[in-house]
């Protein structure tokens, strides 16, 4: 079956010379694309970084307008941005992670856009608030603003991961029950953070039936001057767009099964991580009885140790038999590691 998106948006992170943004233009030539996009202003999580060129970057987004016959788009984070998107007339302007996590902010962008007749997107807010994000849609529209579209660009964690920003899939699928009339569009450059991540991301989303895809693309992604990791080639966007497809519920179903596959290999490496770090404590735990002559083994508080942690993995649903055979065997190591530092003093101490 052809796939057919109702959006599509490519275009550099960020606007960093005329010569970059109106190659970039030219080398996504053909594709049937809804918007150019470039970033004009870039706040970076920390100062020092590029942060876009300004204004400037507006002139060269117009003259790709003039020239190749794209509609433009920039995100806006202040009320001065509004109106430097209103003075350039620009097709479309979207609200970023970053403010749709603010009230405050996405109220002063409301009252700004208002009666400005932008087009507005609004990402998802960097934590995985689903009320959050339709809080934000909810107060452009009060302002009568003409919101048309809603971009998943996954959501913050702090725990390792394949991914730059989590999916989470659910969210976004949950809010367009809430807003049926938005078009859902995926930003897998963003979730993945890395190029190899963008295909499989953009196929799960048309898999979950998202209307678009909003992928960042540069003349040369491995010089870019912001998330350069994560851009592709025109021609590789080209090439993935070519190799996306509407799937049946088999095939579906067997990538469901290799990611489910991939979470665990991905919780079996925390696992481990945990476990080195865990016996790592009890060495210092060794070294610290060694060194004051205490026992290794305390009965009654082991005893104890385990009741509590038996009881709560049953609370967690973990079966009794597996946790206490598993706690047992991380008490028995931990014994063993304390024993071998116990050993390389000549004098031992009563450990029992």
């Amino acid at each position: 079956m052809k796939l057919e998106l109702s959006t599509l948006i490519a275009g550099p992170c960020s606007a960093e010379s005329r010569e970059q943004v109106l190659e970039t233009a030219k080398a996504l030539q053909g594709l049937p694309l809804n918007y150019f996009r470039a970033g004009i202003w870039k706040p970076r999580t920390r100062p020092g970084a590029f942060e876009g060129v300004g204004n400037q970057g507006l002139e060269w987004l117009s003259e790709v307008r003039n020239t190749f016959g794209f509609p433009i788009c920039t995100e806006v984070a202040t009320a001065e941005h509004v109106e430097l998107a209103h003075q350039y007339k620009l097709d479309m302007v979207w609200i970023g992670a970053r403010s749709t996590v603010n009230p405050f902010t996405v109220q002063e962008l409301a009252e700004a856009l208002a009666g400005k007749g932008l087009k507005v997107m609004v990402k998802n807010p960097v934590n995985p608030d689903l009320k959050l994000w339709i809080g934000a849609i909810e107060r452009l529209r009060n302002h009568q603003v003409d919101v048309i579209g809603a971009i998943h660009r996954g959501f913050s964690i702090y725990e390792s991961s394949p991914y730059r920003n989590s999916p989470n899939w659910q969210i976004p699928i949950d809010l367009k029950q809430h807003f049926p009339d938005l078009a859902l569009i995926c930003d897998p450059s963003h979730i993945g953070g890395a190029r190899k991540l963008i295909k499989p991301l953009a196929q799960q989303a048309i898999d979950l039936h998202f209307d678009g895809l909003m992928i960042e693309t540069h003349i040369e992604p491995e010089n870019a001057l912001t998330d350069a990791a994560q851009q592709i080639a025109a021609t590789t966007f080209a090439a993935l767009l070519n190799g996306l497809q509407v799937r049946n519920r088999e095939a579906i179903h067997e990538d469901q099964l290799l990611q489910l596959r991939q979470q665990l290999q991905l919780c079996d490496e925390q696992l481990i991580a945990l476990l080195v770090q865990r016996m790592q404590v009890a060495k210092e735990i060794g070294s610290f009885k060694k060194e004051h002559n205490a026992s290794i083994l305390q009965p009654k508080r082991w005893e104890e140790s385990l009741k509590k942690n038996v009881a709560y993995a049953e609370e967690t649903g973990l079966s009794t038999n597996f946790a206490s055979q598993f706690l047992k065997l991380l008490h028995e190591e931990s014994i063993r590691i304390q024993l071998d530092i116990l050993s390389s003093n000549e004098q031992q101490p009563d450990t029992f």
